[in-house]
């Protein structure tokens, strides 16, 4: 079995696209959230999203960003996030964004070995809000850890790859689709083959997208311009 994990599409629907092209012969895809948020493609993306949902074995929780679209709650955002909230909930359709708020917060997935995954956006201890990083500790790791009865867990929400084992276990964030932060501007996805033997079977994966037209789409949209550079860094 070939396993995708997607995270972190921020309304950017060259970058999905892209990835896509490179994911979908896939037997499941995995995406820990925030379809929406700081791009100028939402309801592009969401549609892209509730069509693969009706064909195939595609699994979504819902992200800090998709939370706020959905919900209106934008307490605590910077200032051009909240701008990008805000021009979201003007331009999506009610389909849509009724589609947000029915996302949950976790997601089960078992694979054909039997190994188990807890896909969240954030962590265990705060769905949505906390930030796991690749250079936490291990002490710091296992704690989160304690939270989680199955063997892996998946998040998102930091838009930087990582593969850490604790005890066995493995903490997995694939890195960003739409809004990569690593310094690498290129669109990042993971791939988990079950026909490997874990830990080893997680593959990273970057590809290029057309980020020009994407930052266009931002500039047009009336959206802040610092939304469109940062695509070209990385960050």
């Amino acid at each position: 079995m070939l396993v995708a994990l997607i995270s972190d599409i921020h309304s950017n629907l060259e970058a999905l696209k892209a990835v896509w092209r490179e994911v979908r012969n896939a037997d499941v895809i995995l995406c820990m959230g925030d379809l929406v948020g700081y791009g100028a493609s939402p309801n592009e993306v969401v549609e892209f999203a509730r069509r693969q949902m009706e064909k195939r074995t595609f699994l979504c929780v819902r992200g800090n960003h998709d939370n706020a679209v959905a919900f209106g709650l934008d307490w605590g955002f910077n200032p051009y996030a909240r701008q990008a909230v805000r021009w979201h909930q003007r331009v999506m359709t009610t389909e849509n964004l009724e589609f947000l708020r029915g996302l949950p917060i976790r997601q089960l997935f078992t694979d054909d070995t039997g190994r188990s995954y807890l896909l969240i956006h954030g962590s265990p201890r705060a769905p949505l809000d906390e930030y796991l990083f690749p250079w936490f500790s291990d002490l710091e790791l296992r704690s989160v850890l304690s939270y989680v009865r199955q063997d892996d867990l998946l998040v998102g929400h930091t838009h930087v790859p990582m593969l850490r084992v604790i005890d066995g276990r493995r903490v997995i964030n694939p890195g960003g689709v739409g809004q990569p932060r690593d310094g690498d501007w290129r669109a990042a996805y993971a791939l988990i083959d079950t026909e490997r033997e874990p830990p080893d079977n997680v593959e990273f994966h970057r590809v290029e997208y057309d980020v020009d037209s994407a930052a266009e789409k931002i500039i047009e949209a009336g959206l802040p311009r610092f939304l469109a550079m940062r695509l070209y860094e990385g960050y």
